[in-house]
């Protein structure tokens, strides 16, 4: 199979963080030599699920590109448990690395490995490892590689790879990692802030070894996403992990014309500017939420439920509503907690999630509560439309076609709300 790549038109897209995803599958096998393929098992995200959520696990059709079906299909790097990351810092004869190849580490670390603490609800222990804790030098220029703004796989990556393998040598064993993360001097290419090179080659079959094993699963970190309202060193990370969402089967939900379809609402969306944090959604099908804390609501009639706040572990957090077998309607309750920092109007965001679209044609869509409104926040690179989108209290959702209406009654003191359900 020939890798897939999409070509975004170049512009200043401060939620555009990945432009290559590859979606051949590939996995990951035993506790330590992970990069191994295992077509067998997908790690935790081939968790069985109940029956009575089934009908709410929506699939899409053969060859849509990481599909945001449930489960995600095996081979993805595993999500849950201990994730070892090999990390990497390599520089360039014309771009040769800018200070100490440790302080390039510390703009994503520890801060990645707390973000996916927080999202996760501590089921993802994320260790970046650093065998090698100098710039690695390449044995070619930058320029030499051919790498722009969606660049394929091959020839470039492909050399790339083979080079960062010849050079750590026997310093490093491939076969302990679960996935390659290379940070690249930000002077190698241009600024962030003029086009987007940060990158993602996930459930690559076309991968070459390393130490008997295929390099399946790599994100390449360019620049700095830095929008010089100085806040650069508290959320400039985030590229990474939006990059390795991708190596657990999450798609882009921006667009062409950016994160206009799902706001701020997802990392997957939005990666610049303040913390944001997975949907609902994904952290299901990531296995960061139980089945006891998902509700499928099918039947007839009106149902009430109870959802506790996204950011806090335990309870419900997920109502979806089918509306086929490709798509539906997902509920949560966002508020300020976890890694949601600009939530400025908490309440229960409404999306639709359609297995059917493809990754970067915006497989999901927030329906705003307060449509045109401009939004409740001013922080910089926050799709600022959306910022308003959660429902209140006597706030009703309707898609007359399908007879479904979803109104939010109350909010309680501990700060859980109530929602009715309704399918005619």
């Amino acid at each position: 199979m020939q890798p897939s790549s999409r070509r975004i038109c170049p512009r200043r897209v401060a939620s555009l963080a990945s432009v290559t995803v590859l979606t051949l599958a590939v996995g990951t096998s035993a506790t330590r030599g992970h990069l191994t393929p295992d077509p067998a098992t997908g790690g935790a995200i081939a968790q069985a699920h109940s029956a009575a959520l089934r009908p709410c696990m929506i699939h899409g059709h053969v060859g849509v590109q990481m599909s945001e079906g449930i489960p995600t299909v095996s081979g993805y790097a595993r999500s849950a448990g201990t994730v070892h990351a090999l990390t990497l810092m390599i520089d360039f004869s014309d771009a040769p690395g800018q200070g100490r190849a440790l302080t390039r580490f510390a703009e994503f670390f520890p801060q990645t490995r707390r973000w996916f603490a927080t999202s996760s609800y501590g089921r993802l222990d994320y260790r970046p490892e650093t065998p090698i804790r100098h710039w690695l030098r390449m044995p070619k220029p930058f320029r030499s590689y051919g790498i722009e703004r969606g660049a394929p796989f091959d020839p470039g990556y492909r050399a790339l790879i083979r080079d960062i393998v010849a050079v750590t040598g026997p310093k490093v064993d491939f076969r302990h990692y679960d996935l390659l993360n290379v940070l690249v001097t930000p002077n190698a290419g241009p600024s962030a802030l003029d086009t987007v090179l940060s990158v993602t080659f996930a459930a690559n079959t076309e991968a070459p070894d390393a130490d008997g094993v295929p390099i399946t699963n790599a994100s390449f970190i360019y620049g700095r996403q830095d929008d010089g309202s100085g806040s650069y060193a508290m959320t400039g990370y985030r590229v990474l992990p939006h990059e390795n969402g991708h190596i657990f089967g999450l798609p882009d939900l921006y667009t062409q014309e950016g994160g206009g379809a799902a706001g701020h609402w997802d990392i997957m969306s939005e990666d610049w500017g303040a913390d944001n944090d997975l949907l609902g959604w994904h952290k299901w099908k990531l296995g960061w939420l139980d089945d006891s804390q998902v509700s499928c609501a099918t039947r007839r009639g009106t149902a009430e439920y109870t959802l506790t706040p996204l950011g806090r572990a335990g309870g419900r957090k997920l109502v979806f509503v089918p509306i086929g077998s490709t798509a539906g309607y997902a509920l949560e309750l966002r508020t300020q907690e976890g890694n949601d920092a600009v939530v400025c109007r908490p309440g229960i965001l409404i999306y639709k999630v359609d297995a059917d679209v493809d990754t970067g044609n915006g497989p999901i869509t927030v329906y705003d509560s307060q449509r045109n409104s401009g939004g409740c926040t001013r922080s910089p690179n926050v799709q600022a439309e959306l910022s308003d989108a959660p429902f209140a209290p006597g706030q009703t959702f309707k898609d007359p076609k399908r007879g479904i209406a979803i109104t939010v009654t109350e909010a309680d003191l501990s700060g859980d709300y109530r929602v009715h359900v309704t399918r005619r």
